[in-house]
């Protein structure tokens, strides 16, 4: 038989008329281990990501599967290294229960007949070779979306035999990839790699512990496009929000229109991003960011509205102190730290003139005690809701300035609190991701 040849296990029993390969076929069991303790080996040969499904979790690979294990019970007669036998899907030998844990649909490839192919080489070796496209359930965890790298771990072992009658493990080369594969498969929003774990892995299935091989997928996304689309745009809206404190308070449709429009924007923004985004239990790492950029834009607003309010306030202050003062005079703010006692005599002692100027210069509360109290001299004191509504008051009149105080304040404030939280969240995400990534790869 010339190594060319190209017959079933099944034609050269019945071609090849030996009273040795007779005894052979009726003592072969295709239902008995070629013995204990069989070496699996693997190779993939991995032709091309047919694609990522986020929403179902799921990795669609076009793959060419060679499983190798050696089985002394068959050989070759004659001289030839290798004979192809041809693919039945009944064989009539042993093969290994091959089981893919990950694995949610498996259809063999077609074109003139089933792409699979058996080989006996000369030295009991047997190989089995499969194209196949096959969908891998990937476990993903989108909370640190578009940081997150998604590591899906795939194992390849018996579910029919255990560590002791079986065992799995890659082949020296165990990963082939196109001449163009380069450092990964580069699909539109990821990177895709594969590793193969050279360690005894174990699985627990219920009756012992089977072994396996098994593949590591990484995908890595490919955050440029994220930082060009949501981050820079989102970044720019607050930056925008900043220039409201430049413009005049009493120019109050341009400031409004530049408030409102940038923070709706933003709800815009972060409405559609989370819309076309894979869902996560928690915030994802990008709703953290536009709900942040969100509120440096709502608090600038609210900024606003406590400028208006202040000025409104100081306005209807200064009328009230130009009438106490009969028109005379310039007007001055009440005083935050006075005298803590005043002392109240009899109306026998002073003048009605006197008390009333007295009156006059006390706060509302101590005028209403002085009047109500007809008793001898008393030491009235201001309490701590007085002090409250003196500082209260003084900071409206702070924040309602004509000098725009606030305003200066908050063009300092703002970007600095803004540059903080930046560096903060991208410390603290890329930080997360990577002791991710290594936790699953470990």
């Amino acid at each position: 038989m010339g190594p060319s040849a190209s017959l079933s296990l099944v034609a050269m029993f019945h071609l090849v008329r030996s009273k040795d390969f007779y005894e052979m076929e009726t003592e072969y069991n295709k239902n008995m281990l070629p013995g204990k303790d069989v070496d699996v080996s693997l190779s993939l040969h991995i032709n091309r990501i047919s694609g990522v499904d986020e929403s179902k979790e799921e990795i669609a690979l076009d793959v060419f599967l060679h499983v190798y294990w050696e089985d002394p019970r068959i050989w070759i007669l004659g001289n030839a290294s290798q004979v192809e036998l041809t693919w039945d899907k009944d064989p009539k030998f042993w093969i290994p229960d091959l089981y893919i844990r990950q694995l949610r649909e498996m259809k063999v490839l077609t074109l003139f007949q089933d792409l699979a192919s058996i080989r006996l080489y000369d030295n009991s070796t047997l190989r089995i070779s499969i194209g196949a496209t096959i969908i891998i359930k990937c476990d993903m965890d989108f909370v640190l979306y578009p940081l997150d790298v998604q590591t899906c771990a795939v194992d390849f072992g018996s579910y029919k035999y255990t560590l002791t009658d079986m065992k799995f493990h890659w082949r020296d080369d165990p990963l082939i990839f196109p001449s163009d594969f380069g450092d990964g498969f580069r699909l539109p929003r990821y990177v895709v790699s594969f590793v193969t774990d050279n360690r005894l892995n174990v699985i627990y299935y219920g009756d012992g512990n089977h072994s396996t091989a098994r593949l590591v997928i990484t995908l890595s996304r490919e955050l440029r496009s994220h930082l060009l689309e949501s981050y820079l745009p989102s970044t720019l809206f607050v930056v925008m929000s900043w220039g409201s404190f430049v413009v005049m308070p009493e120019v109050v449709p341009g400031r409004m229109v530049l408030l409102v429009t940038t923070l709706l924007s933003l709800v815009t923004m972060f409405d559609t991003i989370r819309n076309n985004s894979p869902s996560a239990l928690e915030l994802k790492c990008i709703e953290v960011w536009l709900i942040s950029c969100t509120l440096f834009v709502f608090l600038a607003l609210v900024e606003y509205f406590i400028v208006l309010f202040g000025m409104r306030y100081d306005k209807h202050w200064r009328h009230k102190k130009h009438d106490l003062d009969g028109g005379g005079g310039a007007p001055s703010r009440p005083p935050l730290f006075g005298s803590n006692k005043v002392h109240a005599t009899s109306g026998n002692d002073v003048s009605g003139e006197e008390d009333s100027t007295a009156k006059a210069q006390l706060p509302v509360p101590q005028q209403q005690m002085l009047t109500t109290n007809n008793g001898p001299a008393q030491v009235v004191t201001s309490t701590g809701k007085l002090r409250f509504q003196l500082v209260t008051r003084h900071v409206i009149l702070y924040c309602g300035s004509p000098r725009g105080t606030l305003d200066q304040v908050s063009l300092a404030l703002f970007p600095l609190c803004f540059i903080l939280f930046s560096v903060m969240y991208w410390i603290s995400y890329i930080n997360e991701s990577r002791r991710k990534s290594l936790a699953a790869v470990v």
